[in-house]
């Protein structure tokens, strides 16, 4: 069943109060999507054949009498470890988001929080170091380290408001909620995961493609003239240009196979998000077979440097030596493709798992030569931001 329903204010507040646990959702500045039921589950033990899968598992729900199927769902970091991919009975879509962030804004859970960080400050700022060893003796450019958040709230978090509470405040980014349930005696009830990422992995509309990468981070301000300075530090920072520039020519290498045109920007731009700064190179291309899938396309640029690190291999290595748990779906990637292989798949960062009272917060920061550890806990401090901003903590 599809509902595409019409681009005005009103039905794109709808959609978004529309949403319930076990959904998927996307709010992205093309458009919003929402899917909902389960037509068919994409079963797979590991991310691995997943191209092939998909387009099986989309023509067999054609057959079946799906009008026309999407896949929607989220793949993890590591592609040894599951997905989560659905075919949603129902599918509906409205126009961008155009809300003022006070609308309905409240706090996600009225009690009291307790937070762990894991590793701690401490440890996060060792592996900062180890990592900067890795670069100067193991022909490592980047190397991308991350810590997480663990909270538990005296009372259930309201999934929904929080996810409001994102889209609200981030209208020029993506802000998802997939369910990622995968052991139901594990979880007794609903896995959400949720974000409000700033960055595109890749959209495909037809023979048109995009990408964003972002590589390069200052914490934004509310003084004025402290976040401008923040701004023009981040624009002349020669480390933070060379982190962006390895990133930007990492995907420019992979999506050049694929393209008749490819257009790559000399210099980055700089966005800015409601917590952070960041360095930006929007690319645009023009494919040579129109036949080519969105999740092809993703899956030949993940793991990007962005978030892991560069050379891929090694800097995947060094970051399971580094880092203390498994990232699971943090830094894969969320989206969507349909039969005709059009599609938008995100960065999964800026994010969390929440089951029931219990939340884990992810954020990671780029580390190259130069990176000072103090500097980057900080960088992953702030990025926490907009999932604590969404909470209300």
């Amino acid at each position: 069943m599809i509902n595409t329903t019409a681009s005005n204010q009103s039905k794109q507040i709808t959609l978004l109060q529309n949403y319930q646990k076990g959904d998927f959702l996307l709010a992205s500045p093309k458009q919003m999507i929402l899917g909902k039921g389960v037509f068919a589950n994409v079963h797979m033990l590991n991310s691995h054949g997943i191209i092939e899968q998909m387009k099986q598992s989309l023509n067999q729900a054609k057959l079946t009498g799906h009008a026309r199927p999407i896949v929607m769902g989220a793949i993890p970091f590591d592609f040894s470890e599951s997905p989560k991919l659905v075919i949603p009975k129902e599918i509906s879509t409205a126009a961008p988001l155009e809300v003022k962030k006070q609308v309905e804004w409240r706090k996600a859970s009225s009690s009291t929080f307790e937070i762990k960080a894991v590793p701690d400050p401490e440890v996060y700022m060792e592996g900062v170091r180890k990592g900067l060893k890795a670069i100067d003796t193991d022909h490592i450019q980047k190397i991308v380290l991350s810590r997480s958040l663990h909270i538990t709230s005296a009372e259930r978090i309201d999934t929904h408001q929080l996810l409001k509470n994102l889209a609200y405040s981030n209208k020029t980014g993506y802000t998802f909620a997939v369910d990622v349930s995968l052991n139901e005696q594990k979880d007794t009830e609903p896995r959400t995961l949720i974000g409000a990422s700033p960055e595109l992995l890749v959209s495909k509309t037809g023979q048109k493609i995009v990408a964003n990468p972002l590589a390069g981070s200052r914490p934004s301000c509310k003084d004025p003239l402290e976040d401008e300075q923040q701004a023009k530090e981040l624009l002349e920072s020669a480390k933070d240009l060379h982190e962006h520039a390895v990133v930007v020519d990492a995907v420019k290498k992979s999506l050049q196979e694929y393209c008749l045109e490819l257009h790559v920007p000399t210099t980055p731009s700089i966005i800015k998000t409601e917590a952070m700064w960041h360095l930006s190179t929007e690319i645009n291309g023009i494919l040579k077979d129109p036949h080519v899938t969105s999740i092809e396309l993703a899956m030949a640029l993940h793991p990007t440097p962005a978030i892991c690190g560069f050379p891929t291999e090694a800097a995947r290595n060094t970051i399971q030596e580094i880092e203390p748990f498994d990232r699971g779906f943090f830094t894969g990637m969320v989206g969507w493709c349909d039969e005709a292989g059009d599609g938008e798949w995100i960065v999964t960062i800026r994010c969390a798992e929440i089951c029931g009272r219990n939340l884990q917060l992810f954020a990671g920061a780029g580390i190259v030569t130069g990176s000072k550890p103090e500097d980057e806990l900080a960088e992953t401090a702030a990025k926490f931001g907009t999932m604590l901003q969404g909470l209300g903590i």
